[in-house]
Protein backbone atom coordinates (compact mmCIF):
# COMPACT_ATOMS: atom_id res chain seq x y z
CA UNK A 1 0.00 0.00 0.00
CA UNK A 2 2.92 2.45 1.12
CA UNK A 3 4.78 1.54 -2.30
CA UNK A 4 1.69 2.42 -4.11
CA UNK A 5 1.28 5.56 -2.57
CA UNK A 6 4.89 6.55 -3.09
CA UNK A 7 4.37 5.67 -7.22
CA UNK A 8 0.64 7.77 -7.20
CA UNK A 9 2.86 10.77 -5.12
CA UNK A 10 6.04 10.62 -7.94
CA UNK A 11 3.14 10.74 -10.89
CA UNK A 12 1.49 13.56 -9.93
CA UNK A 13 5.17 15.03 -8.63
CA UNK A 14 5.97 14.73 -12.51
CA UNK A 15 3.12 16.27 -14.40
CA UNK A 16 4.23 19.98 -15.05
CA UNK A 17 0.77 20.82 -14.95
CA UNK A 18 0.25 19.81 -11.29
CA UNK A 19 3.38 21.32 -10.07
CA UNK A 20 4.92 24.37 -9.99
CA UNK A 21 6.68 25.27 -6.91
CA UNK A 22 9.76 22.26 -7.26
CA UNK A 23 13.49 22.35 -7.21
CA UNK A 24 14.50 19.23 -9.50
CA UNK A 25 18.09 19.58 -10.12
CA UNK A 26 19.91 18.19 -13.34
CA UNK A 27 20.92 14.99 -12.90
CA UNK A 28 24.10 15.81 -15.36
CA UNK A 29 27.47 15.81 -13.12
CA UNK A 30 28.60 19.07 -14.15
CA UNK A 31 25.69 21.37 -14.56
CA UNK A 32 24.41 23.03 -12.24
CA UNK A 33 21.01 25.44 -12.53
CA UNK A 34 18.02 26.61 -11.09
CA UNK A 35 14.74 24.26 -12.87
CA UNK A 36 11.16 25.69 -11.18
CA UNK A 37 9.14 23.25 -13.25
CA UNK A 38 6.96 25.98 -14.46
CA UNK A 39 9.79 27.17 -16.70
CA UNK A 40 11.48 23.51 -17.74
CA UNK A 41 10.32 19.90 -17.70
CA UNK A 42 12.96 17.99 -15.99
CA UNK A 43 13.80 14.31 -15.88
CA UNK A 44 12.96 13.53 -12.52
CA UNK A 45 14.87 9.92 -12.20
CA UNK A 46 17.03 10.17 -9.53
CA UNK A 47 15.96 13.91 -8.29
CA UNK A 48 15.72 15.39 -5.25
CA UNK A 49 11.87 16.94 -4.85
CA UNK A 50 10.66 19.40 -2.16
CA UNK A 51 8.20 22.39 -1.37
CA UNK A 52 9.07 25.63 -2.46
CA UNK A 53 7.19 28.01 0.23
CA UNK A 54 7.97 31.43 -2.19
CA UNK A 55 5.47 31.34 -5.02
CA UNK A 56 5.35 33.57 -7.64
CA UNK A 57 2.48 36.10 -7.72
CA UNK A 58 2.54 35.22 -3.73
CA UNK A 59 0.57 38.88 -3.21
CA UNK A 60 -1.91 37.57 -4.99
CA UNK A 61 -2.82 34.65 -3.28
CA UNK A 62 -4.16 35.49 0.51
CA UNK A 63 -4.13 32.07 1.87
CA UNK A 64 -0.40 32.12 1.14
CA UNK A 65 0.28 34.95 2.80
CA UNK A 66 -1.43 33.71 6.63
CA UNK A 67 0.40 31.68 9.53
CA UNK A 68 -0.03 27.96 8.48
CA UNK A 69 -2.05 25.99 10.24
CA UNK A 70 -0.51 23.87 12.51
CA UNK A 71 2.92 24.74 14.27
CA UNK A 72 4.09 22.24 17.08
CA UNK A 73 7.41 21.19 18.42
CA UNK A 74 7.11 18.03 20.21
CA UNK A 75 10.23 16.50 21.99
CA UNK A 76 10.67 12.46 22.97
CA UNK A 77 12.43 10.79 25.64
CA UNK A 78 15.99 11.29 26.04
CA UNK A 79 18.48 8.57 24.44
CA UNK A 80 22.13 7.78 24.81
CA UNK A 81 22.85 8.09 21.06
CA UNK A 82 22.34 8.84 17.47
CA UNK A 83 21.67 5.47 16.63
CA UNK A 84 18.66 4.86 19.50
CA UNK A 85 17.70 9.20 18.57
CA UNK A 86 17.07 7.64 14.78
CA UNK A 87 15.16 4.58 16.26
CA UNK A 88 12.87 6.91 17.89
CA UNK A 89 12.00 9.22 14.94
CA UNK A 90 11.22 6.44 12.84
CA UNK A 91 8.51 5.18 15.53
CA UNK A 92 7.22 7.94 15.80
CA UNK A 93 7.06 8.97 11.89
CA UNK A 94 4.83 5.91 11.71
CA UNK A 95 2.87 6.53 14.53
CA UNK A 96 2.25 10.32 12.83
CA UNK A 97 1.58 8.21 9.35
CA UNK A 98 -0.81 6.16 10.57
CA UNK A 99 -3.12 8.34 12.69
CA UNK A 100 -2.62 11.67 10.40
CA UNK A 101 -2.90 13.57 13.57
CA UNK A 102 -3.11 16.82 11.53
CA UNK A 103 -6.27 17.93 10.35
CA UNK A 104 -5.35 21.41 9.21
CA UNK A 105 -4.16 22.19 5.39
CA UNK A 106 -0.73 23.32 6.22
CA UNK A 107 1.62 23.33 9.11
CA UNK A 108 5.33 22.44 10.15
CA UNK A 109 5.96 20.42 13.08
CA UNK A 110 9.85 19.48 14.36
CA UNK A 111 9.91 16.07 16.38
CA UNK A 112 13.52 16.57 18.29
CA UNK A 113 15.25 13.49 20.51
CA UNK A 114 17.15 14.77 23.04
CA UNK A 115 20.73 12.86 23.09
CA UNK A 116 23.12 12.18 26.26
CA UNK A 117 26.02 11.84 24.23
CA UNK A 118 28.10 15.05 22.67
CA UNK A 119 28.51 14.69 18.91
CA UNK A 120 30.27 17.82 16.73
CA UNK A 121 27.15 18.67 14.16
CA UNK A 122 29.86 18.77 11.56
CA UNK A 123 30.97 15.25 12.21
CA UNK A 124 27.20 14.22 11.98
CA UNK A 125 27.28 16.38 8.77
CA UNK A 126 30.85 14.77 7.50
CA UNK A 127 28.57 11.23 7.42
CA UNK A 128 25.33 12.01 5.46
CA UNK A 129 27.53 11.80 1.99
CA UNK A 130 24.51 12.44 -0.39
CA UNK A 131 24.87 14.96 -2.89
CA UNK A 132 21.72 15.17 -4.11
CA UNK A 133 20.32 16.38 -1.18
CA UNK A 134 20.41 19.97 0.30
CA UNK A 135 22.83 20.69 2.92
CA UNK A 136 23.37 23.50 5.83
CA UNK A 137 25.49 23.96 8.33
CA UNK A 138 25.73 27.38 11.01
CA UNK A 139 28.03 28.08 13.77
CA UNK A 140 27.46 30.97 15.59
CA UNK A 141 29.68 33.31 18.06
CA UNK A 142 27.82 32.72 20.73
CA UNK A 143 26.08 29.55 21.10
CA UNK A 144 22.69 30.32 22.82
CA UNK A 145 19.56 28.85 25.07
CA UNK A 146 18.05 25.92 23.08
CA UNK A 147 16.29 23.47 25.20
CA UNK A 148 16.45 21.81 29.09
CA UNK A 149 19.03 24.79 29.94
CA UNK A 150 21.38 23.86 27.10
CA UNK A 151 23.12 26.14 24.97
CA UNK A 152 22.98 25.42 21.32
CA UNK A 153 26.47 25.33 19.27
CA UNK A 154 26.23 24.63 15.87
CA UNK A 155 23.00 23.28 13.27
CA UNK A 156 23.40 20.61 10.57
CA UNK A 157 20.87 19.70 8.51
CA UNK A 158 19.97 17.59 5.39
CA UNK A 159 17.08 17.48 3.19
CA UNK A 160 14.72 20.82 3.00
CA UNK A 161 11.03 20.21 4.72
CA UNK A 162 10.62 23.58 2.88
CA UNK A 163 12.51 25.47 0.63
CA UNK A 164 12.46 29.45 -0.30
CA UNK A 165 13.93 30.47 -3.49
CA UNK A 166 13.54 32.52 -6.57
CA UNK A 167 15.32 34.08 -9.36
CA UNK A 168 13.88 37.66 -8.36
CA UNK A 169 15.36 40.03 -5.49
CA UNK A 170 14.38 38.61 -2.06
CA UNK A 171 10.64 40.97 -1.48
CA UNK A 172 8.70 41.59 1.24
CA UNK A 173 6.64 38.81 0.29
CA UNK A 174 9.11 36.31 0.06
CA UNK A 175 9.95 37.31 3.94
CA UNK A 176 6.35 36.77 4.62
CA UNK A 177 6.47 33.47 2.85
CA UNK A 178 9.10 32.60 5.11
CA UNK A 179 7.40 33.86 8.83
CA UNK A 180 4.68 32.33 8.01
CA UNK A 181 6.23 28.79 8.58
CA UNK A 182 7.77 30.31 11.87
CA UNK A 183 6.65 31.05 15.13
CA UNK A 184 7.62 32.46 19.14
CA UNK A 185 6.28 29.32 20.22
CA UNK A 186 8.80 26.72 18.29
CA UNK A 187 11.96 28.89 17.94
CA UNK A 188 14.37 26.40 16.94
CA UNK A 189 12.10 25.99 13.70
CA UNK A 190 14.14 28.20 11.35
CA UNK A 191 15.24 29.05 8.06
CA UNK A 192 18.69 28.84 6.82
CA UNK A 193 20.25 30.64 3.81
CA UNK A 194 21.44 33.68 1.79
CA UNK A 195 20.87 36.17 -0.14
CA UNK A 196 23.03 37.68 -3.61
CA UNK A 197 24.80 40.41 -2.61
CA UNK A 198 23.79 41.93 -5.83
CA UNK A 199 19.93 40.11 -6.84
CA UNK A 200 20.21 42.84 -10.22
CA UNK A 201 23.83 41.66 -12.02
CA UNK A 202 23.90 38.56 -13.89
CA UNK A 203 24.42 35.08 -12.69
CA UNK A 204 27.30 33.26 -13.63
CA UNK A 205 26.70 29.25 -13.81
CA UNK A 206 28.60 28.15 -10.40
CA UNK A 207 25.73 30.41 -8.84
CA UNK A 208 22.97 29.84 -10.68
CA UNK A 209 21.41 26.61 -8.30
CA UNK A 210 21.67 29.16 -5.74
CA UNK A 211 18.69 31.49 -7.43
CA UNK A 212 18.76 35.20 -5.86
CA UNK A 213 18.25 33.86 -2.20
CA UNK A 214 18.02 30.16 -0.91
CA UNK A 215 17.08 28.99 2.48
CA UNK A 216 15.62 25.91 3.74
CA UNK A 217 14.34 24.52 7.22
CA UNK A 218 15.87 20.97 7.24
CA UNK A 219 14.35 17.62 6.99
CA UNK A 220 16.61 15.97 9.47
CA UNK A 221 18.90 18.46 11.46
CA UNK A 222 21.20 17.77 14.28
CA UNK A 223 22.15 20.46 17.02
CA UNK A 224 25.28 20.38 18.51
CA UNK A 225 24.90 21.29 22.26
CA UNK A 226 26.99 22.69 25.18
CA UNK A 227 26.68 19.44 27.08
CA UNK A 228 24.67 17.32 24.50
CA UNK A 229 23.05 16.96 21.68
CA UNK A 230 20.09 16.92 19.47
CA UNK A 231 18.66 14.93 16.56
CA UNK A 232 15.48 16.42 15.07
CA UNK A 233 13.00 16.15 12.17
CA UNK A 234 10.85 18.55 10.32
CA UNK A 235 7.87 17.85 8.48
CA UNK A 236 6.04 20.78 6.29
CA UNK A 237 3.03 21.01 3.91
CA UNK A 238 0.21 23.37 2.12
CA UNK A 239 -1.88 21.84 0.18
CA UNK A 240 -2.30 25.70 -1.33
CA UNK A 241 1.43 25.24 -2.80
CA UNK A 242 0.51 21.39 -3.86
CA UNK A 243 2.18 19.48 -1.33
CA UNK A 244 0.33 17.69 1.04
CA UNK A 245 0.89 16.53 4.70
CA UNK A 246 1.19 12.78 2.52
CA UNK A 247 3.60 14.34 0.66
CA UNK A 248 5.46 15.79 2.98
CA UNK A 249 6.01 12.18 5.49
CA UNK A 250 6.96 9.96 2.53
CA UNK A 251 9.62 12.64 1.06
CA UNK A 252 10.97 12.75 4.81
CA UNK A 253 11.12 8.74 5.03
CA UNK A 254 12.92 9.09 1.71
CA UNK A 255 15.23 11.16 3.60
CA UNK A 256 15.63 9.32 6.63
CA UNK A 257 16.60 6.26 4.63
CA UNK A 258 19.54 7.59 3.11
CA UNK A 259 20.88 9.46 6.87
CA UNK A 260 23.15 7.73 8.26
CA UNK A 261 23.21 7.12 12.01
CA UNK A 262 26.81 5.68 12.30
CA UNK A 263 28.77 9.34 13.06
CA UNK A 264 33.03 8.74 12.99
CA UNK A 265 34.86 12.00 14.32
CA UNK A 266 36.95 12.76 11.04
CA UNK A 267 40.14 15.41 11.31
CA UNK A 268 40.02 18.38 11.53
CA UNK A 269 42.77 18.79 8.65
CA UNK A 270 42.91 18.69 4.90
CA UNK A 271 45.42 16.23 2.78
CA UNK A 272 47.96 17.88 0.99
CA UNK A 273 47.21 18.94 -2.26
CA UNK A 274 49.23 20.48 -5.37
CA UNK A 275 47.31 22.49 -7.87
CA UNK A 276 47.25 22.03 -10.93
CA UNK A 277 45.83 25.69 -11.98
CA UNK A 278 45.45 29.06 -9.93
CA UNK A 279 43.77 32.06 -11.55
CA UNK A 280 42.92 35.29 -10.24
CA UNK A 281 40.04 38.04 -11.59
CA UNK A 282 41.33 40.35 -11.16
CA UNK A 283 44.67 39.98 -12.69
CA UNK A 284 47.06 42.25 -10.09
CA UNK A 285 47.59 44.62 -13.47
CA UNK A 286 43.76 44.98 -13.87
CA UNK A 287 43.35 45.22 -10.26
CA UNK A 288 45.76 48.37 -10.38
CA UNK A 289 43.91 50.11 -13.07
CA UNK A 290 40.78 49.42 -11.39
CA UNK A 291 42.15 51.00 -7.26
CA UNK A 292 43.29 53.59 -9.34
CA UNK A 293 40.36 54.58 -11.25
CA UNK A 294 38.22 54.46 -8.49
CA UNK A 295 40.74 56.73 -6.48
CA UNK A 296 39.99 59.25 -9.31
CA UNK A 297 36.36 59.10 -8.90
CA UNK A 298 36.62 59.77 -5.16
CA UNK A 299 38.86 62.51 -5.78
CA UNK A 300 37.01 64.29 -8.20
CA UNK A 301 34.90 67.45 -7.34
CA UNK A 302 32.09 66.18 -8.58
CA UNK A 303 31.60 63.09 -7.56
CA UNK A 304 30.00 61.86 -4.00
CA UNK A 305 32.15 58.79 -3.89
CA UNK A 306 33.47 58.05 -0.74
CA UNK A 307 34.22 55.07 -0.48
CA UNK A 308 34.18 51.85 -3.16
CA UNK A 309 34.74 48.22 -1.99
CA UNK A 310 36.36 45.88 -4.82
CA UNK A 311 36.75 42.25 -5.24
CA UNK A 312 38.64 39.68 -6.53
CA UNK A 313 37.88 36.12 -7.46
CA UNK A 314 40.69 32.97 -7.23
CA UNK A 315 39.46 29.87 -9.00
CA UNK A 316 41.99 27.25 -7.85
CA UNK A 317 41.68 23.58 -9.20
CA UNK A 318 43.49 21.27 -7.52
CA UNK A 319 44.83 17.29 -8.15
CA UNK A 320 42.05 15.98 -5.91
CA UNK A 321 38.73 17.08 -4.65
CA UNK A 322 38.25 19.52 -2.06
CA UNK A 323 35.88 18.42 0.22
CA UNK A 324 33.95 21.52 1.70
CA UNK A 325 33.72 20.36 5.32
CA UNK A 326 37.13 19.27 5.39
CA UNK A 327 37.55 22.86 4.53
CA UNK A 328 35.16 24.02 7.00
CA UNK A 329 36.29 21.93 9.82
CA UNK A 330 39.56 23.55 9.39
CA UNK A 331 38.36 27.09 9.39
CA UNK A 332 36.78 26.00 12.41
CA UNK A 333 39.55 25.23 14.25
CA UNK A 334 40.83 28.62 14.04
CA UNK A 335 37.64 30.55 13.69
CA UNK A 336 37.33 31.96 17.29
CA UNK A 337 34.88 35.03 17.43
CA UNK A 338 33.67 33.79 14.25
CA UNK A 339 30.50 32.54 12.53
CA UNK A 340 31.28 29.23 9.93
CA UNK A 341 28.34 28.46 7.60
CA UNK A 342 27.55 26.47 5.07
CA UNK A 343 24.89 25.91 2.19
CA UNK A 344 24.45 23.78 -0.53
CA UNK A 345 21.31 23.35 -2.81
CA UNK A 346 20.82 19.89 -4.08
CA UNK A 347 23.46 18.56 -6.74
CA UNK A 348 24.85 21.99 -6.12
CA UNK A 349 28.45 23.94 -4.79
CA UNK A 350 28.71 24.13 -1.37
CA UNK A 351 29.19 27.89 -0.64
CA UNK A 352 31.16 27.64 3.03
CA UNK A 353 32.76 30.80 4.80
CA UNK A 354 34.59 31.97 8.06
CA UNK A 355 33.43 35.43 8.86
CA UNK A 356 34.10 38.18 11.58
CA UNK A 357 31.07 40.16 10.44
CA UNK A 358 27.47 40.34 11.75
CA UNK A 359 25.56 42.13 9.86
CA UNK A 360 22.15 42.08 12.92
CA UNK A 361 21.43 39.72 15.43
CA UNK A 362 17.16 40.80 16.42
CA UNK A 363 16.38 39.01 19.26
CA UNK A 364 12.25 40.27 19.99
CA UNK A 365 12.78 44.06 19.33
CA UNK A 366 16.38 44.40 20.58
CA UNK A 367 18.86 44.52 17.61
CA UNK A 368 22.31 44.66 17.11
CA UNK A 369 25.08 45.00 14.97
CA UNK A 370 28.04 45.27 13.86
CA UNK A 371 30.81 48.08 11.90
CA UNK A 372 34.11 46.06 10.74
CA UNK A 373 37.00 47.69 8.78
CA UNK A 374 40.89 48.36 8.77
CA UNK A 375 42.72 45.19 8.18
CA UNK A 376 46.31 44.47 9.67
CA UNK A 377 47.41 41.01 9.79
CA UNK A 378 48.55 39.61 13.42
CA UNK A 379 51.88 40.07 14.92
CA UNK A 380 54.22 37.06 15.09
CA UNK A 381 54.90 38.33 18.95
CA UNK A 382 53.27 40.13 21.23
CA UNK A 383 55.40 43.53 20.94
CA UNK A 384 54.98 43.47 17.35
CA UNK A 385 51.12 42.84 17.54
CA UNK A 386 50.72 45.79 19.86
CA UNK A 387 52.54 47.77 17.35
CA UNK A 388 50.87 46.84 14.39
CA UNK A 389 47.47 47.31 16.31
CA UNK A 390 48.80 51.20 17.47
CA UNK A 391 49.18 51.33 13.79
CA UNK A 392 45.76 50.53 12.73
CA UNK A 393 44.10 52.73 15.50
CA UNK A 394 46.40 55.86 14.40
CA UNK A 395 45.95 55.17 10.55
CA UNK A 396 44.08 58.65 9.20
CA UNK A 397 43.20 56.21 5.63
CA UNK A 398 41.32 53.65 8.18
CA UNK A 399 40.12 55.77 10.39
CA UNK A 400 38.34 57.45 7.65
CA UNK A 401 37.02 53.85 6.16
CA UNK A 402 35.93 52.67 9.14
CA UNK A 403 34.34 55.87 10.34
CA UNK A 404 32.14 55.61 6.90
CA UNK A 405 30.52 52.30 7.99
CA UNK A 406 29.96 52.98 11.57
CA UNK A 407 27.63 56.06 10.90
CA UNK A 408 25.90 54.77 7.67
CA UNK A 409 24.78 51.76 10.59
CA UNK A 410 23.69 53.74 12.31
CA UNK A 411 21.70 56.14 10.38
CA UNK A 412 20.44 53.30 9.25
CA UNK A 413 19.13 51.52 12.65
CA UNK A 414 18.05 55.18 13.82
CA UNK A 415 14.95 54.74 10.94
CA UNK A 416 13.78 52.44 12.57
CA UNK A 417 14.87 52.41 16.10
CA UNK A 418 14.11 54.31 19.04
CA UNK A 419 17.35 54.72 20.40
CA UNK A 420 20.89 53.57 19.22
CA UNK A 421 23.80 53.01 21.41
CA UNK A 422 27.70 52.43 19.76
CA UNK A 423 29.18 50.68 22.47
CA UNK A 424 32.23 50.53 22.14
CA UNK A 425 32.73 53.59 19.48
CA UNK A 426 35.96 52.12 18.10
CA UNK A 427 38.37 49.24 19.65
CA UNK A 428 40.42 46.34 17.95
CA UNK A 429 39.28 42.95 17.32
CA UNK A 430 41.38 40.42 16.77
CA UNK A 431 41.09 37.15 14.98
CA UNK A 432 43.51 34.50 14.98
CA UNK A 433 45.32 35.57 11.49
CA UNK A 434 43.75 39.19 10.93
CA UNK A 435 42.89 42.36 13.44
CA UNK A 436 40.81 44.88 12.87
CA UNK A 437 38.97 48.54 13.79
CA UNK A 438 35.10 47.01 15.17
CA UNK A 439 32.38 49.19 16.74
CA UNK A 440 29.24 47.94 18.35
CA UNK A 441 25.66 49.28 17.52
CA UNK A 442 22.24 48.55 19.51
CA UNK A 443 18.92 49.47 19.22
CA UNK A 444 15.45 48.86 19.77
CA UNK A 445 12.74 48.27 16.93
CA UNK A 446 9.73 49.64 16.73
CA UNK A 447 8.00 46.50 15.21
CA UNK A 448 9.73 43.38 14.55
CA UNK A 449 7.67 43.58 11.13
CA UNK A 450 10.39 46.01 10.59
CA UNK A 451 13.03 43.27 10.25
CA UNK A 452 12.64 42.96 6.70
CA UNK A 453 13.37 46.84 6.32
CA UNK A 454 16.86 46.27 8.74
CA UNK A 455 17.88 43.40 6.46
CA UNK A 456 17.43 45.54 3.12
CA UNK A 457 18.54 48.80 4.73
CA UNK A 458 21.72 47.37 6.36
CA UNK A 459 22.99 45.77 2.89
CA UNK A 460 25.03 45.81 1.55
CA UNK A 461 26.58 47.90 3.80
CA UNK A 462 29.37 50.19 3.40
CA UNK A 463 31.88 47.10 4.67
CA UNK A 464 31.52 44.80 1.51
CA UNK A 465 29.75 47.97 -1.34
CA UNK A 466 31.02 51.42 -0.07
CA UNK A 467 29.71 55.06 0.08
CA UNK A 468 27.54 56.35 -1.20
CA UNK A 469 25.66 52.19 -2.03
CA UNK A 470 24.42 53.02 -5.11
CA UNK A 471 27.16 55.25 -6.57
CA UNK A 472 28.93 52.33 -4.95
CA UNK A 473 27.31 49.85 -6.39
CA UNK A 474 27.40 51.68 -10.48
CA UNK A 475 31.31 51.57 -10.30
CA UNK A 476 31.60 47.46 -8.91
CA UNK A 477 29.24 46.77 -11.80
CA UNK A 478 31.72 48.99 -13.98
CA UNK A 479 34.89 47.37 -12.56
CA UNK A 480 34.17 43.68 -11.60
CA UNK A 481 33.84 41.04 -14.64
CA UNK A 482 32.88 38.08 -12.59
CA UNK A 483 29.79 37.03 -10.04
CA UNK A 484 30.01 37.95 -6.41
CA UNK A 485 26.89 35.76 -6.02
CA UNK A 486 26.12 35.36 -2.21
CA UNK A 487 29.60 36.69 -1.60
CA UNK A 488 29.64 39.63 0.78
CA UNK A 489 25.80 38.89 0.89
CA UNK A 490 23.52 38.33 3.95
CA UNK A 491 24.19 34.13 5.26
CA UNK A 492 22.00 33.34 8.04
CA UNK A 493 18.51 32.32 9.52
CA UNK A 494 14.84 33.53 10.59
CA UNK A 495 13.56 32.19 13.35
CA UNK A 496 10.15 33.05 15.74
CA UNK A 497 11.20 35.93 17.78
CA UNK A 498 14.91 35.87 16.52
CA UNK A 499 16.96 36.39 13.63
CA UNK A 500 20.68 36.55 13.08
CA UNK A 501 23.04 37.41 9.72
CA UNK A 502 26.51 37.32 9.16
CA UNK A 503 28.00 38.96 6.17
CA UNK A 504 29.21 36.67 3.24
CA UNK A 505 32.71 37.15 3.41
CA UNK A 506 35.95 35.30 3.94
CA UNK A 507 34.22 32.66 1.64
CA UNK A 508 34.43 30.15 -1.31
CA UNK A 509 32.56 28.40 -3.25
CA UNK A 510 33.69 24.90 -3.42
CA UNK A 511 32.50 22.25 -6.42
CA UNK A 512 32.92 18.53 -7.03
CA UNK A 513 35.75 18.28 -9.96
CA UNK A 514 35.80 21.84 -10.54
CA UNK A 515 37.79 23.23 -7.47
CA UNK A 516 36.97 26.39 -5.65
CA UNK A 517 36.34 29.96 -6.00
CA UNK A 518 37.90 31.80 -3.03
CA UNK A 519 36.27 35.48 -2.85
CA UNK A 520 38.06 38.80 -1.08
CA UNK A 521 37.97 42.57 -0.75
CA UNK A 522 39.24 45.70 0.26
CA UNK A 523 37.98 48.71 0.97
CA UNK A 524 39.35 51.54 -1.49
CA UNK A 525 39.41 55.27 -0.14
CA UNK A 526 41.26 58.67 -0.22
CA UNK A 527 44.97 57.39 0.85
CA UNK A 528 44.54 53.77 -0.66
CA UNK A 529 47.73 52.02 -1.98
CA UNK A 530 47.06 49.30 -4.86
CA UNK A 531 49.76 47.67 -3.89
CA UNK A 532 48.91 47.39 -0.32
CA UNK A 533 45.43 46.35 -1.34
CA UNK A 534 46.33 43.35 -2.91
CA UNK A 535 48.43 42.31 0.09
CA UNK A 536 45.16 42.67 1.77
CA UNK A 537 43.59 40.69 -0.07
CA UNK A 538 46.07 37.53 -0.32
CA UNK A 539 46.23 37.89 3.43
CA UNK A 540 42.23 37.61 3.39
CA UNK A 541 42.32 34.63 1.61
CA UNK A 542 45.01 32.59 3.26
CA UNK A 543 43.03 30.68 5.73
CA UNK A 544 41.64 29.18 2.17
CA UNK A 545 45.36 29.45 0.33
CA UNK A 546 47.37 27.96 3.30
CA UNK A 547 44.82 24.58 3.31
CA UNK A 548 46.78 23.90 -0.12
CA UNK A 549 50.13 23.65 -1.78
CA UNK A 550 50.61 26.20 -3.98
CA UNK A 551 54.25 25.78 -5.16
CA UNK A 552 53.62 24.93 -8.24
CA UNK A 553 56.30 26.37 -11.04
CA UNK A 554 54.95 30.23 -11.91
CA UNK A 555 53.77 29.07 -15.66
CA UNK A 556 50.90 27.20 -13.79
CA UNK A 557 49.81 30.05 -11.85
CA UNK A 558 48.01 31.91 -13.91
CA UNK A 559 45.85 35.99 -13.49
CA UNK A 560 43.09 36.60 -15.96
CA UNK A 561 42.00 39.01 -17.03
Amino acid sequence: MATATFHKWLTHFTDTKKCSNFLVPPSSKGQQSMCFLHYHRPVCQGCYLSMNGCREGQHQYARTRNPVGTIETRTLAPVASPAMAMYSLNIAISEMKSEAPFGTSSGIVRVQVPIEEQVEAIDWLHSQKHLLLPRCFFFGRKSSPCCNGENLVSVAGVGSAVYFSQPHPFSYWDWISIRRFLSERCPLIRAYGAIRFNAKAKVSSEWLAFGSFYFMIPQVEFNELEGGSMLTITIAWDNDLSWSWENAINALQETLCKVSSSIVKFPKQTPPTLILSSHNIPSQVDWDLAVNRALQMIERNDSSLTKVVLARSTRVVPTADIDPLAWLSCLKVEGENAYQFLLQPPNAPAFIGNTPEQLFHRKWLHITSEALAGTRARGASQALDCQIELDLLTSPKDDIEFTIVRDTIRRKLEAVCEKVVIKPEKMIRKLPRIQHLFAQLSGRLRSEEDEFEILLSLHPSPAVCGFPTEEAQLLIAETEVFDRGMYAGPVGWFGGGESEFAVGIRSALVEKDLGAFIYAGTGIVEGSNPYLEWDELELKTSQFTKLLKLDLPQRQKVDCK
